[in-house]
C-alpha cells in the first residue's frame, strides 16, 4: 500500500505541472490560434470561427483544408507590425541591458553585505511589489512631467534653466521599465552571487590577480546563470509590455503590446490581433528555448 501511495505521489508531481500548462497555456493558445484563422465580422464576437470546438477532432480534421492563413499574410504586407516587432525587441534588449548594469552592483553589494542585514536588503528590493504596478507607473508620471518633482529639484539647484521634456518619450519608457523590472534582475543575480564560494576570490588574489581581473575571471563567470535568468525574466515580459509604453511613452513609441491592444479594442479586428499575438508568442519562444538549453548545459556541467 505504501509503495502504491508513493507511486501515485510521484506521478502526481509530474502530472500536475503538465495539467497546469494544458489548462492555462495550451488551451488559451489554441483558442487564440483558432481565432487567428477566422475572418472578421461585424458581430459579437467580431469574427466567424473557421471551425467550432464543439465539433471535436473529427470536425477539425474535416476542415483542415479550409484553414486560411490570410491574416498572417496580411501582416507581412503592413510595415506597421514589422516595425512594432522590431521596436519592441530593441526596447526590450536595451532595457534589459540597462537593468543588468544597475542590478548587478546592487546584487553584488547585497551578497557582500554582512549576513545579518541581507534579509533587510532583500526586503527592500521586494518592497515595490507591495504597491500596485499601475500606481507605481502613475507615480512616474508625476515625477517626469514638466512641472513634476524631477524638474522642480533640478530647477531649484540651478542644474537646468528650463524644464526637461522626458514624459511621452522613449526615455520615460526606459526609466519606467528599468524601475519596474529591476527586482526581477536583482533577485536571480543575488541568488547566484550569494552562493558563490568567497575562497575562490581569495585564491585568485593570492596568485597575484588584481581585484578587477579576479571579478571578470571568477565572479562574473560564476554568476552567469543568474545573469541569464535575470535577463530572461526582464526581456520576455518587456517585449509584450503595454502599460508602461501607453502611460509614459508618446504617440511615437511603437511597441507590439500597444499595437495589439489597439487592434483588439479600437479596430476590433480580433483575427488579426490573434495573429499578432501568435507571432509574438513564437518570437518569445526563442529566448525561452535558449534559456532552457543554457540551464541544461549548466546542470550537466554541475553533475
Amino acid at each position: 500500500m505504501a509503495t502504491l501511495g508513493s507511486f501515485i505521489n510521484r506521478r502526481l508531481v509530474i502530472v500536475i505541472p503538465y495539467l497546469w500548462l494544458l489548462i492555462f497555456f495550451l488551451a488559451p493558445f489554441f483558442i487564440v490560434f483558432r481565432m487567428s484563422l477566422s475572418t472578421s465580422e461585424t458581430a459579437m464576437p467580431p469574427y466567424t470561427p473557421v471551425f467550432a470546438i464543439s465539433d471535436g477532432w473529427a470536425g477539425f480534421w474535416s476542415k483542415v483544408s479550409e484553414l486560411s492563413f490570410d491574416n498572417y499574410v496580411w501582416l507581412t504586407g503592413d510595415p506597421l507590425y514589422f516595425k512594432a516587432y522590431i521596436s519592441s525587441v530593441v526596447i526590450a534588449a536595451v532595457s534589459t541591458l540597462l537593468t543588468l548594469l544597475i542590478a548587478y552592483p546592487i546584487a553584488y553589494g547585497m551578497a557582500q553585505a554582512p549576513r545579518t542585514i541581507r534579509p533587510t536588503l532583500l526586503m527592500l528590493v521586494i518592497l515595490p511589489f507591495w504597491t500596485s504596478f499601475l500606481i507605481r507607473v502613475y507615480a512616474w508620471i508625476a515625477i517626469l512631467k514638466p512641472e513634476g518633482l524631477l524638474n522642480q529639484v533640478l530647477l531649484y539647484f540651478g542644474i537646468i534653466h528650463e524644464p526637461l521634456i522626458i514624459l511621452n518619450t522613449d526615455t520615460a519608457v526606459y526609466i519606467g521599465i528599468v524601475y519596474s523590472y529591476l527586482p526581477f534582475m536583482v533577485l536571480p543575480l543575488y541568488s547566484a552571487l550569494e552562493k558563490m564560494d568567497g575562497t575562490l576570490i581569495e585564491a585568485a588574489e593570492d596568485l597575484g590577480c588584481p581585484p578587477i581581473t579576479a571579478f571578470w575571471r571568477v565572479t562574473f563567470p560564476l554568476s552567469l546563470p543568474g545573469v541569464i535568468a535575470g535577463c530572461m525574466l526582464v526581456f520576455i515580459p518587456v517585449v509584450g509590455e503595454f502599460v508602461i509604453p501607453d502611460l509614459l511613452g508618446g504617440s511615437q513609441t511603437l511597441m507590439i503590446g500597444k499595437t495589439l491592444w489597439n487592434e483588439f479594442n479600437a479596430n476590433r479586428d480580433w483575427p488579426v490581433s490573434s495573429a499578432v499575438a501568435t507571432i509574438l508568442l513564437l518570437i518569445l519562444v526563442i529566448p525561452i528555448v535558449f534559456f532552457q538549453n543554457v540551464q541544461a548545459k549548466a546542470d550537466e556541467q554541475g553533475s
